[in-house]
C-alpha cells in the first residue's frame, strides 16, 4: 500500500511541474510578438455558441483562408440546431463546390442551459468535457477559436490537459471575447483566461480593466 501512494505521489508531483512549465510557457509566448510562419494550414477548432455568440464567430471565421485554415471542425452544443444550419450556409457559402468543402460539425453535449443553476452546471459541464476529450485527442487540432460560449469550456480544458501531458503539445487557443462585453469578463473569459495563448477583448475599457492581471490581452478593436 506504501508503494502505491508512493507511486501516486511521485506521478502527482510530476503532473504539477509540469502544469508550472506549462503555465509559464505560455506566458512567454503571450509576451512575444514574433509568430514563426506556418508551412501547412492549421487544424481548426471553432467552438459555436447560440445566438450572438454563432453570428460574432461567424463573422471571425468568415475573415479566415480557407486555404490556411483547414480543415474546419465545428463543436457545436447537442441542443443548438440554429447553430447548425447557420454554419452549414456559411461554409456553403465560402465554398459553394460541395464536392470540395472541408469542414464538419460535432456536437457535444451542452455546458449550463440558460439559466442552468451553476451547482448544477458543474455536472453537466463534467459530462461535457468527458465527451470532449476522446474529440480533442482524435482530432489534434493545432488551433482552437472560441469567443466565450459555454460549450468552449469543456473543449478548451481538454485541449490544456492534452497539452499537459504531452498529447498534443502543438495545439493553440485564442479566446475572443465577445462583442457584447465592454466592462467586465464572461464568466467563460473569467475561467480561462489564464490557461489560453491569447486573450482577445474588442473595448479599450475592458482591455485597460483587466490588464493588470495579465500581460497578453490584445484588444484588436470591434468586429
Amino acid at each position: 500500500m506504501a508503494a502505491i501512494w508512493t507511486i501516486l505521489f511521485s506521478v502527482a508531483c510530476l503532473l504539477l511541474l509540469r502544469l508550472v512549465q506549462l503555465l509559464i510557457s505560455v506566458r512567454r509566448r503571450r509576451s512575444t510578438s514574433t509568430i514563426a510562419p506556418r508551412s501547412s494550414p492549421a487544424r481548426t477548432m471553432i467552438v459555436m455558441g447560440s445566438g450572438g455568440h454563432t453570428a460574432e464567430m461567424l463573422r471571425i471565421v468568415d475573415r479566415l483562408d480557407n486555404a490556411c485554415y483547414t480543415p474546419r471542425q465545428y463543436i457545436i452544443a447537442s441542443t443548438d440546431k440554429t447553430s447548425v444550419v447557420k454554419v452549414i450556409e456559411s461554409e456553403i457559402r465560402r465554398e459553394p463546390d460541395t464536392a470540395n468543402q472541408t469542414y464538419e460539425i460535432i456536437t457535444i453535449p451542452r455546458s449550463r442551459e440558460v439559466h442552468q443553476g451553476y451547482f448544477s452546471a458543474v455536472a453537466t459541464t463534467f459530462m461535457a468535457l468527458v465527451h470532449s476529450v476522446p474529440i480533442v485527442l482524435k482530432s489534434r487540432p493545432d488551433l482552437i477559436l472560441t469567443n466565450g460560449p459555454g460549450t468552449c469550456i469543456p473543449i478548451c480544458i481538454a485541449a490544456f490537459l492534452a497539452r499537459l501531458l504531452f498529447l498534443n503539445t502543438k495545439c493553440r487557443i485564442v479566446f475572443i471575447e465577445s462583442f457584447c462585453r465592454v466592462r467586465s469578463l464572461s464568466l467563460s473569459g473569467r475561467i480561462l483566461l489564464f490557461i489560453v495563448d491569447m486573450f482577445v477583448v474588442q473595448w479599450p475599457e475592458l482591455a485597460q480593466q483587466i490588464a493588470t492581471s495579465r500581460e497578453n490581452v490584445q484588444c484588436f478593436g470591434r468586429l
